[in-house]
């Protein structure tokens, strides 16, 4: 199973730097897309066609899934245009949002049943795409957001926390996983950030460590942060392998 970093910056992009959005492939399966952040449609055409992947989204914030109206012109005009819809799994709602993100009329909401068979997640739900089976697990962030385990076809484990605040949830998605790709949006000073929306490097380090994981990877760093102070953090409250993901990075897992 071989995981592609296609954006990882945080709530914004940065310079050069793409929003939320990851590809997931086995040989032989059709890959997939989770999350399509600003930025993320330009990432995916360097690596696959674009009318041939599925998408999961965990929620329905911009820099999650802002790019898919990208993806809906791409699949409907280019010469290659995409002839069977794609496979779209998102919290609810998710057929409105991108609709309206797509329109070309203010107040008005595009139809995009004809390019994405658009699928609402709720808690627990288990899906198979690509050769993988992809769990939803609802975590602490608003609007409602899912953080998903993705188990390949030899039972490798790749947990992604999606945007959260530290929850018991988030252990029970990421238990035993051999990769947990765990945002990490702010530096530990409570007093400096929203509760209850994001984690620090401390935080994603605890739950990797109660969550009993191989090796951590964080990701949604914001480009107004000090990224080498997350790291430092998380490996504080983590003794397992901790890295810091980057665009354009391939990780497999054998």
């Amino acid at each position: 199973m071989r995981l592609t970093v296609l954006g990882c910056s945080g709530s914004v992009g940065g310079p050069g730097a793409a929003c939320s959005g990851y590809l997931l492939s086995v040989p032989g399966e059709q890959p997939v897309l989770v999350d399509c952040g600003p930025g993320v449609f330009g990432e995916l055409q360097r690596v696959t066609d674009p009318c041939g992947v599925s998408v999961v989204l965990s929620h329905l914030h911009a820099d999650h899934c802002l790019d898919l109206p990208a993806m809906l012109v791409w699949r409907r005009y280019a010469p290659s245009s995409a002839t069977e819809r794609a496979p779209l799994y998102g919290p609810p709602g998710t057929a409105l949002r991108i609709g309206h993100g797509s329109s070309e009329f203010p107040g008005q909401v595009d139809d995009i049943s004809d390019t994405f068979d658009v699928h609402e997640w709720r808690d627990g739900v288990e899906v198979t795409l690509g050769g993988m089976r992809i769990k939803s697990v609802k975590v602490n962030h608003p609007p409602q957001t899912y953080g998903l385990r993705i188990t390949g076809p030899q039972g490798q484990v790749i947990a992604y926390s999606g945007d959260t605040a530290p929850c018991d949830e988030l252990i029970d998605l990421a238990a035993d996983a051999d990769l947990f790709l765990c945002e990490a949006s702010w530096t530990h000073a409570p007093s400096e950030r929203p509760p209850d929306l994001h984690m620090s490097g401390i935080e994603a380090g605890e739950a990797a460590t109660k969550a009993n994981v191989r090796a951590l990877a964080i990701t949604h760093v914001a480009p107004w942060t000090d990224s080498a102070e997350i790291l430092a953090e998380a490996r504080s409250t983590f003794s397992g392998p901790v890295d810091l993901v980057r665009q354009g990075q391939v990780i497999d897992l054998a």
